[in-house]
């Protein structure tokens, strides 16, 4: 069985329960295989990350293998803006979205998911020529979101789900959790070398990834602790100047954008 997120943004929990810890986020578009279908909730598994979590039975909408397979060879589209409002014509009744939700099957002014149909009248996310600069200020928008654990929109989103956002909008798929990301990339040796686009690791005292960033320039980084925020870095880690102390211990830097092709 396949689902498809069609709602604005749906939490996925570790367990099948209202108090279990929230793991991530689906965005209206996100499509995935239902594992396991209950009555109350479903396990599923995100098709663009592998992820895993328990959703509500309520929260999603199934399709065929064949709409599954389509929305998988169909390059994915976004809007530009923090939010944007897209009608149902169904229920006649309008369904607001956040930066990052796929408008799967678009065409034109709008998309149909089997007898669900949608329409638009924003403007599409155009990636710069620049990748570097494109993921840059793509990355500012979320600037001041609030941090949440397994957050994924501009209302409450965490360190790595702002990371995999800000790149699967230019057609790079990474994977959900900082340690994960952290496999992916050529390694750099300096602070020096590292250029807008590069990913910033970071480590506890058992030596474990537990944050990650974007470097922007002026040897600057943005990332999501207590909000997305931009901070100073160096061989160190990050130095926040409002607390006037390191808050994060670099552990390695990455180089993602000249080694991962776009899809």
């Amino acid at each position: 069985m396949y689902g498809l997120c069609n709602l604005s943004v749906v939490p996925c929990r570790l367990e099948a329960s209202d108090a279990s810890e929230q793991v991530t986020q689906l965005l209206f578009g996100d499509h995935f295989e239902v594992l396991n279908h209950g009555p109350l909730w479903c396990r599923i598994r995100l098709a663009t990350d592998g992820y895993e979590g328990f959703i509500g039975s309520k929260q999603f909408r199934f399709i065929s293998p064949h709409t599954f397979s389509l929305i998988e060879n169909t390059p994915m589209a976004f809007f530009d803006d923090l939010v944007q409002v897209v009608y149902h014509e169904n229920s006649q009744t309008h369904l607001p979205l956040v930066l990052g939700s796929n408008l799967p099957l678009f065409a034109g002014d709008g998309f149909e998911i089997e007898n669900d149909v949608y329409r638009f009248q924003g403007k599409l996310f155009t990636p710069l020529r620049d990748l570097r600069r494109s993921l840059q200020e793509l990355a500012s928008i979320y600037l001041n979101a609030p941090y949440q654990w397994g957050g994924k929109s501009p209302f409450s989103i965490d360190c790595s789900g702002f990371v995999q956002l800000i790149f699967k909008m230019h057609g790079i798929l990474l994977p959900r959790d900082a340690r994960v990301q952290a496999e992916y990339g050529n390694t750099l040796s300096f602070v020096e070398e590292a250029e807008p686009g590069d990913l910033a690791f970071f480590d506890n005292d058992e030596g474990n990834i537990i944050h990650v960033g974007m470097i922007i320039t002026g040897n600057k980084i943005i990332h999501a602790s207590g909000k997305v925020r931009i901070d100073k870095l160096d061989h160190q880690g990050i130095y926040n100047a409002e607390a006037r102390s390191y808050t994060h211990r670099l552990r390695l830097l990455k180089r993602i954008v000249d080694e991962v092709d776009a899809r």
